[in-house]
């Protein structure tokens, strides 16, 4: 009797009550029923005659019994409840049944696929739109388990066993069985006891935002028009052009020239050829009360004659050597006058010529070639070199003071290998460049954009900008795939180190292309771990670290 969570009680065939529990008692909040006619505790009492129903009336409420049978043919059992309490049960039952038909309609209606597992990964739930992606009726998936899926070829990977796996949200990029890209992404619905239950993937084809994306571009055709003819006017053609900072290291880079480009101090940046270092100066410039008053004057220091540098930098008086101009002429230096000078190259200075830039900076004023006074200027100087100016130093090939001269803000840009987050972006923005500047519309596959991702760019930025431009101007067909690629990228397959590169930067190359190609060949990490010949927390950590997804 107690078990049961309503009101009930057993009569004897007079209607005596024998029994009941602790529900029915909070109904007449009485604890001495026992031996009472059923007839006199309540006001009313009226079974009915079509079945075995009985509507009863107590303090103003009504309450309504359903009769069963007991072993005991002269007991009965009533199961009541207050019709009030039952009216707004069905009430609440008609709500969720409602909810849940809104819910299946925006389910079933959803542009995206929605795909839904239990936290073994067994499909529970799919729409239609699952069919317009995958070419696959969603009737198929209902019931299958996503690894005997995967097994079947249907899927390339399973983002719901990297949801199982990690407990959070995760979105991976693949193309589907019918050859699109599609972007899936797979959130948890956690349990009161921190455990997954249940995996809702989103599924969306990117193929249609690749269209949506063009017809944007075409629509803001004139508008980047204006943009591109106010930045001519204003005489800075590069002003922020060229910048990519999706990866977390170029972010601080430019958060930090951001927050020192009104210091007026120097500044050292360090890194290797081709890595941007030119437009890093530029962007210090741009951000600084200097752009109002001065100019960006770029000198490389590697490329002009030793003996022609001096000139060029500090200027000449007339008459100070053999083809000198009649009326002498300014220098770099007076050139950036109330701006800034980039000494791009720095560690190609002679000796000499360090002399007398140390001079500059620390005095503020200059002597031209031929001259007898020197001149106050205001410049600020941002060097720049590929070199390590500390090993130099130690060699006797550059001046210590002059080193600690400039390093007073080093700046280092990492190679484009170690920024990957910023390669794509950085393909798109040099594409569409070169589709405007040759009044071409190209574009690249997924697998070459894949190879651009993992190539190991030992030219770096400008290795990739003019890679992309060769593609585009040498590609008869206005989509670039791998087969278009210069016999000797193919020939490197996806990566290569053919430069002298840190021993350490050597092995993670090798160790990142070993992991690619066993997580393209196996379906988890203990398949890998065992293959490779470590542990699978290894495994783990080492995919995290090159961002290698199953």
């Amino acid at each position: 009797m107690e078990g049961i969570p309503i009101p009930a009680l057993i009569l004897d065939d007079n209607n005596i009550v024998l029994h009941y529990n602790k529900s029915f008692n909070k109904i007449l909040k009485s604890n001495n029923l026992h031996g009472l006619n059923i007839l006199n505790v309540f006001s009313t009492w009226t079974p009915s005659t079509e079945s075995k129903i009985i509507y009863a009336e107590y303090r103003d409420k009504n309450y309504i019994f359903l009769e069963g049978f007991l072993s005991n043919p002269k007991h009965r059992l009533l199961i009541g409840q207050d019709t009030e309490e039952l009216s707004m049960l069905r009430k609440e039952n008609k709500e969720l049944k409602n909810l849940n038909r809104e819910l299946d309609a925006i389910i079933e209606n959803s542009y995206d696929g929605i795909y839904i597992t239990d936290k073994n990964g067994k499909t529970l739930k799919t729409n239609s739109a699952i069919e317009r992606i995958t070419s696959i009726p969603k009737e198929y998936y209902i019931g299958k388990n996503v690894n005997d899926l995967i097994g079947r070829g249907i899927l390339k990977n399973s983002v719901t066993n990297k949801v199982l796996e990690l407990k959070r949200t995760v979105s991976v990029v693949q193309k589907n069985y019918a050859g699109n890209e599609t972007i899936l992404t797979g959130s948890p619905v956690i349990n009161e006891q921190g455990e997954v239950e249940k995996v809702i993937t989103n599924i969306r084809d990117l193929s249609d935002l690749n269209e949506l994306q063009a017809e944007l571009v075409k629509v803001n055709k004139l508008n980047d028009k204006y943009k591109k003819e106010l930045n001519r006017l204003r005489n800075k053609p590069d002003k922020l052009m060229g910048i990519i900072t999706k990866s977390e290291q170029m972010k601080i880079i430019y958060d930090t020239a951001l927050r020192i480009a009104n210091i007026d101090t120097t500044v050292l940046i360090l890194g290797e050829t081709g890595v941007g270092k030119d437009v890093l100066a530029n962007y210090i410039f741009t951000n600084s009360s200097r752009s109002q008053g001065g100019e960006f004057v770029k000198v490389n220091c590697g490329a002009i004659p030793p003996e022609l540098l001096e000139s060029e930098l500090f200027g000449y008086e007339s008459g100070a050597f053999t083809g000198a101009n009649n009326k002498g002429k300014p220098g770099m230096f007076e050139m950036a006058d109330k701006g800034i000078l980039f000494l791009d190259e720095i560690g190609e200075l002679s000796l000499q010529l360090q002399v007398k830039l140390l001079r500059v900076l620390q005095e503020g004023e200059l002597q031209r070639v031929g001259g007898t006074k020197p001149k106050k200027i205001d410049v600020r100087v941002i060097a720049a070199t590929n070199r390590n100016l500390k090993n130099m130093v130690e060699n006797g090939e550059f001046r210590e003071d002059l080193y600690y001269r400039l390093n007073v803000i080093p700046i280092k840009i990492p190679p484009l290998r170690e920024r990957r987050d910023d390669i794509l972006p950085m393909v798109q923005l040099f594409l569409d460049q070169v589709n405007e500047k040759y009044k071409i519309n190209k574009n690249f596959n997924y697998d070459l954009k894949n190879f651009f991702l993992y190539y190991y760019w030992p030219g770096n930025i400008r290795e990739l900008s003019n890679l992309i431009e060769r593609l585009a101007v040498t590609t008869y067909e206005e989509f670039i795939t791998m087969e278009d690629l210069p016999i000797e990228y193919r020939q490197s397959n996806d990566v290569t180190i053919n430069s002298i590169v840190p021993l350490k930067e050597a092995v993670e190359v090798a160790e990142k292309k070993v992991l690619t190609l066993a997580a393209e060949k196996y379906d988890n990490t203990y398949e890998i771990a065992k293959a490779l010949e470590t542990s699978q927390p290894t495994i783990v950590r080492k995919l995290k670290k090159y961002k290698i997804f199953l």
